[in-house]
């Protein structure tokens, strides 16, 4: 088996909330059971997919249709866990770099790279230690993570560090609403049981300006910012103009 472990030293502003490194390391063997624990990644997966897809063809200039659109980009996955984002990213031909803070992560995510031949470059280590490295990505996404931090303006900030001039960031969390509250937590982890109870904390939610403001001042320009709506008599999800649950926003470093 290839060394696929990495570790690297967090620098001063450390992010990194351990309480919430061992809830999600508890819940690694389970990151590609699309029936386990993740159940909601893997039916949110395929929009997030698009989304992502689109946008980056769109902004580049580049055919969303063809099969290898993201041919020649280089993408850093922020918070992959198992790779459920990094490995349909480099299917479609973009260089990944995966990076988490939980160590077991990082190994499911490999092992699972290589069973699929696919080139993936996994490290455990933290947006803010690659910061000071000072190494630049095409694409940046930091989905579904922000909400698990422990110093969002650090880490917002440090996402924004890693873009290249004319690159994307893309973020995606949950809003800050009463109607975040009822079916982010409420309903998936206690009604629907999609979600273990205590994943997520709604006082850690994000509104949107809370996202948009700060990336302003770092001198980002926001693209475009989507919803993802549950149609509960499909049992699938699809883009949205309603961002009172959950959304998604790209964001434009300016040259």
């Amino acid at each position: 088996m290839k060394k696929a472990l990495k570790k690297t030293s967090t620098g001063p502003k450390n992010t990194v909330d351990p309480s919430e490194i061992a809830k999600f390391t508890a819940m690694a063997d389970e990151w590609w059971s699309p029936t386990g624990k993740f159940k909601p990644l893997h039916k949110f997966n395929p929009v997030r997919i698009g989304y992502i897809r689109d946008a980056i063809a769109d902004h580049f200039s580049r055919d969303a249709t063809k099969p290898h659109v993201l041919k020649g980009i280089s993408l850093l996955d922020i918070g992959c866990g198992g790779g459920l984002l990094s490995e349909p990213m480099a299917r479609l031909g973009a260089e990944v770099v995966g990076v988490d803070a939980a160590e077991k992560n990082i190994a499911i995510a490999s092992l699972h790279a290589e069973a699929q031949k696919l080139k993936i470059d996994y490290r455990c280590t933290t947006a803010e230690s690659l910061a000071g490295r000072k190494k630049t990505f095409d694409v940046v996404l930091a989905m579904e993570i922000i909400e698990h931090v422990a110093d969002v303006p650090a880490f917002l900030e440090a996402c924004a560090s890693l873009v290249k001039p004319g690159g994307l960031l893309f973020v995606a969390t949950l809003n800050r609403t009463v109607k975040s509250y009822l079916f982010g937590i409420i309903g998936a982890e206690y009604v629907m049981g999609w979600l273990p109870k205590g994943t997520h904390t709604w006082q850690k939610f994000l509104k949107p300006s809370e996202i948009v403001m700060p990336l302003e001042k770092l001198g980002y320009k926001t693209k475009d910012i989507r919803g993802v709506q549950y149609h509960a008599l499909k049992d699938s999800f699809s883009v949205s103009r309603d961002t009172s649950v959950n959304y998604m926003l790209v964001a434009e470093r300016k040259r």
